[in-house]
């Protein structure tokens, strides 16, 4: 069986984290969505996304077709639905179809004379702020995953651990004296990566492959840091994606940040309003700030942007794709992709100007940026030129 993850009506409400990939691979818990598929089915998958970034993600179609909606989490119900699925039968959750089985292309599927299967309470990625308030959950749904039948690290005796039952440590990481407390939800360390002295991080908390939580980094569930990330200072109940670095004090919290990233020292993020009213936050989708129906949230940060040191940031920020903030003041709730500068002094961040910038990054990492993502982001820098006109 051929298994495609398609974007569904979800995904200009995840922007920006949606202009440089598929839905599939959003991180949320310990792995991307995709990877949490791939798990389960033991097969890889492709996708049906924008046409744009179909040459990096792309679509094979066989004889015969799973397609799955990637907004929605895997769990063992959904994925035994999945698996029992015959020609002409979809799955349908809340009214809305989230998996179908078919011989012909997606394009000509008539829903009409399919048969229905019912499924309940499957965990959804709706909106942007979903990413935070959900990992708790895809946390520990991907520590039973990925820690059945395996066998922990043995924890270093200079570690103090609580709870150590719900510690699960790879081969390879590296602990020095810190202070590891799960009794709120597992702790996840990966393989290669490094928690160093007088690090405090309680759970639920996931560490990627060949990522450092920095001395005295002070860290609270439910958080994920994707791999070869650096991190340090407070964190609470946020997500970086991958190779990005938040290595310096300063605070963020109920945050999501893509890869890439870089924040300079002393960056703090406010993820509550000093009235205590609920957060609004930029959506791309309908064009205006919408009321996320929550008192916390921090900031939604696109793919390749980065902050200058003693950057402060609202409450309810989004910032795009290769965003370069710095300066004095506060910046605007909402900074579009390839911006420069911050408060009232912005100007357009040039694509070439931006692209040297991605390419050094990713050079300290010993990684190239392809041709493949430098076209994406020149799209991203096309379609995004309107909200820079102002500049």
């Amino acid at each position: 069986m051929n298994y495609i993850l398609f974007d569904g009506p979800y995904r200009d409400r995840l922007l920006p984290f949606t202009f440089t990939r598929p839905v599939a691979d959003i991180r949320i818990g310990i792995l991307t969505i995709r990877e949490k598929w791939e798990c389960f089915l033991g097969l890889t998958t492709t996708t049906l996304t924008e046409d744009y970034l179909e040459e990096k993600f792309p679509m094979i179609e066989l004889d015969e077709n799973i397609f799955i909606n990637a907004s929605y989490l895997p769990n063992q119900e959904f994925f035994k639905a999945v698996k029992h699925l015959k020609n002409k039968q979809a799955i349908v959750c809340n009214d809305e179809i989230i998996a179908f089985h078919t011989t012909l292309g997606q394009e000509d599927v008539d829903f009409s004379t399919y048969e229905v299967i019912e499924v309940k309470d499957i965990k959804a990625i709706q909106e942007k702020w979903d990413l935070f308030l959900l990992n708790d959950y895809a946390i520990r749904e991907d520590f039973e995953l990925l820690t059945k039948d395996q066998i922990s690290q043995q924890l270093p005796n200079y570690v103090q651990a609580i709870q150590q039952e719900n510690i699960f440590i790879e081969e390879g990481a590296q602990l020095n004296s810190c202070i590891l407390n799960a009794s709120q939800g597992p702790i996840y360390i990966a393989k290669d990566a490094a928690v160093l002295d007088g690090a405090m991080i309680r759970g639920p908390f996931a560490l990627g492959e060949k990522s450092v939580v920095k001395m005295g980094a002070k860290i609270y569930g439910a958080t994920t840091i994707g791999p070869n990330c650096k991190v340090g200072g407070e964190l609470k109940n946020s997500i970086l994606f991958a190779n990005s670095n938040k290595g310096h004090e300063g605070y963020l919290g109920n945050s999501v940040v893509g890869e890439w990233c870089n924040f300079g020292a002393d960056s703090n993020v406010s993820n509550l309003k000093n009235t205590y009213s609920n957060v609004r936050l930029w959506s791309y989708e309908q064009q205006i700030y919408e009321d996320t129906q929550q008192l916390f949230c921090g900031i939604m940060m696109g793919d390749h942007t980065k902050t200058s040191i003693n950057t402060m940031f609202n409450t309810g920020t989004v910032i795009g794709v290769s965003a370069n903030v710095f300066g004095a003041g506060l910046p605007e709730k909402f900074v579009p992709s390839f911006s420069w500068g911050g408060g009232q002094l912005i100007d357009v961040y040039q694509f070439k100007k931006a692209i040297r910038t991605s390419k050094k990054m990713m050079a300290l990492a010993n990684q190239e940026l392809s041709e493949q993502d430098i076209a994406i982001l020149e799209h991203v820098f096309n379609e995004t030129k309107p909200y820079r006109t102002k500049f």
